[in-house]
């Protein structure tokens, strides 16, 4: 118990000194809640070998619910922009491919690896979307759709919770939307299928 409650507090302390350095690529002051990262984990995809994209893992709270419910450590990929974080997820998460990166460059990440990623079962997203703009947000969309397997998911929160959707995603089929509570702030787990 003592030695999760030090690392949610160490993972709270880099959390808020990367937000002050850039709260517009940070997006949050805080790690997501287990409960938050449970409400996104629960939506993998159904076939174990399909591989899943996670874009803004920031410290990994939802990375550690993606594996606690079942996503094998080497079919997970995550994009990361802030070097420090993804230098931390590379040492909680040795067999999975964290990638420092732009989400936005998704699909040239992807195809650079060693072995080419072509498709994903599923995207879970922490990307503030709502900090970029309209067209921001429809180009990664568009990135997201291309890299989904067909039926794949795109699993996205945001702290707007009266709106079921967020931006970029009039082309997709709302499949659920969930508020957690549970959170700081609340937020709004909407899940789109492709």
């Amino acid at each position: 118990m003592a030695k999760r409650l030090l690392a949610t507090l160490t993972d709270t302390t880099l959390f808020l000194q990367e937000w002050f350095a850039n709260p517009q690529r940070t997006g949050s002051i805080v790690p997501s809640s287990r409960q938050l990262a449970a409400a996104m984990a629960r939506w993998l995809p159904s076939d174990p070998d399909s591989y899943v994209l996670e874009l803004g893992p920031g410290t990994g709270a939802v990375t550690q619910a993606l594996l606690a419910h079942g996503l094998r450590e080497d079919r997970l990929v995550a994009i990361e922009r802030n070097p420090k974080l993804a230098l931390l997820l590379r040492q909680r998460f040795p067999r999975a491919q964290i990638i420092s990166g732009d989400a936005w460059q998704l699909d040239g990440l992807l195809r650079s690896r060693n072995k080419p990623i072509a498709s994903v079962g599923a995207v879970i997203s922490s990307l503030p979307l709502l900090n970029f703009s309209p067209e921001e947000a429809e180009a990664l969309a568009q990135k997201i759709r291309a890299i989904l397997e067909p039926q794949g998911t795109w699993v996205q929160y945001s702290y707007r919770i009266h709106k079921r959707r967020t931006r970029g995603t009039s082309r997709f089929n709302l499949l659920a939307s969930k508020i957690v509570w549970l959170n700081l702030p609340p937020a709004r787990v909407s899940v789109f299928q492709k």
